[in-house]
């Protein structure tokens, strides 16, 4: 199937040349040779470029009538008649690397919308676009060439840095952003944490949330994801950490450089991610915890310790992901039937 052209703008054609020079690639084909754009296996016809980064999909490269395949370089020869092997390390990177080439980002189209409403000494940087109904508080300081989008919101006093993308009715308050960062629709950062004290007469009373969010370069914040200011220090998303949709970020979280938080996964608050941890879909990490850097924390996991650097864990109560796979292992043969084992060799 081709990329809809209503929604993403294409660079293209490219030559091979350029192509090779994004992927990093090599190739023995014609650096002259102009492709139109990226397309899967399945559907690319011979003006495309697709790749191939998994051996279960050896079939479809086998009927594929792609014009070109970034692939490794051991499977180049199983490339049919009349497509092109682009070699690669790391075909999936590389692919990513060409896919924007044909289709970058957005640029910013400079100006500010009739209906945007700026704050008293807010600072607008060179190039920025600034887009319906779209609302910069007052004292904030917006970098150059920065996206705004349509009923965006950035509180006083916010900092983003050059180069942000804030995408439509999103917000973002008591923070402060590096370069790169990109808030997807609906994403919430910098709103008051969940920080009450008991009342002796059985009520709450809001703690003052006092710190603030500091998100480093290039980091990513999904749709409708909320990441908490700090109650006393700040929450910090490290530089190029990415949270997919629906994640919750409690006040005073810290996070390393690059870590990945997969969707409906939460952290509670004060606890402390390493670089590069992973945390899977649906985790929870009880609060005040130390997550070491490159630990693996498993889909629905219920992290309730500190897990050391380097470590998987899954399960809810968290293991260690062996000692997990094997109590599930002696549990299933604790509760086989007599003879179930038999029985199914005989059948």
């Amino acid at each position: 199937m081709a990329v809809d052209p209503r929604f993403f703008a294409s660079a293209g054609p490219q030559v091979l040349a350029d192509i090779l020079l994004a992927a990093g690639g090599q190739s023995a084909g014609d650096p002259a040779r102009a492709f139109t754009g990226v397309a899967p296996l399945q559907s690319a016809g011979p003006g495309e470029v697709s790749f191939l980064d998994n051996r279960k999909y050896l079939p479809a490269l086998v009927a594929t009538k792609a014009g070109a395949v970034v692939l490794v370089p051991a499977l180049a020869g199983q490339v049919p008649d009349g497509t092109i092997a682009i070699t690669a390390a790391a075909p999936y990177l590389a692919f990513a690397r060409v896919a924007a080439l044909f289709h970058p980002a957005p640029a910013p189209v400079p100006g500010v919308h009739p209906s945007a409403v700026i704050g008293d000494g807010a600072v607008i940087g060179e190039g920025c676009e600034i887009g319906p109904c779209a609302v910069i508080g007052a004292g904030a300081t917006i970098g150059r060439g920065c996206i705004i989008g349509a009923h965006a919101v950035v509180g006083p006093g916010v900092e983003l840095g050059e180069g942000c993308r804030l995408h439509a009715h999103c917000s973002i308050s008591h923070a402060v952003a590096g370069r790169g960062v990109v808030l997807h629709p609906g994403a919430r950062v910098g709103q008051e944490g969940f920080g009450f004290a008991p009342t002796p007469e059985g009520g709450f009373l809001t703690m003052p949330q006092l710190g603030r969010v500091l998100l480093g370069d290039f980091c990513e914040i999904g749709a409708n994801s909320c990441v908490d200011r700090g109650s006393q220090g700040d929450t910090v998303i490290g530089p190029g950490s990415r949270l997919d949709n629906l994640v919750q970020v409690g006040h005073n979280v810290r996070t390393g450089r690059g870590c990945i938080i997969v969707g409906l996964a939460g952290i509670s608050g004060s606890s402390t991610l390493g670089d590069y941890v992973q945390v899977a879909a649906q985790a929870g990490i009880a609060g005040h915890l130390e997550i070491g850097s490159g630990a693996r924390i498993g889909g629905q996991a219920g992290v309730m310790n500190d897990v050391p650097a380097k470590t998987d864990v899954i399960g809810s109560p968290a293991w260690p992901a062996r000692e997990f796979w094997r109590a599930i292992a002696r549990l299933r043969k604790m509760g086989a039937a007599p003879g179930a084992k038999d029985e199914g060799k005989a059948g």
